[in-house]
């Protein structure tokens, strides 16, 4: 029994641990895409259609 509590912990840590990566990494497109639809914006009369 004492072997799936602890590995119902490293699970448990694993998934902790990519949910923060996850997050970091949606914070970081979300700020990219920002950044890079405000250049367009900026340079919104180069742009021919």
């Amino acid at each position: 029994m004492e072997k799936v509590y602890k590995l119902l912990k490293t699970v448990g840590g694993w998934n902790i641990a990519i949910g923060v990566l996850l997050i970091v990494f949606g914070i970081t497109l979300g700020i990219l895409n920002i950044v890079s639809g405000a250049n367009l914006i900026r340079n919104r009369k180069n742009i021919l259609f």
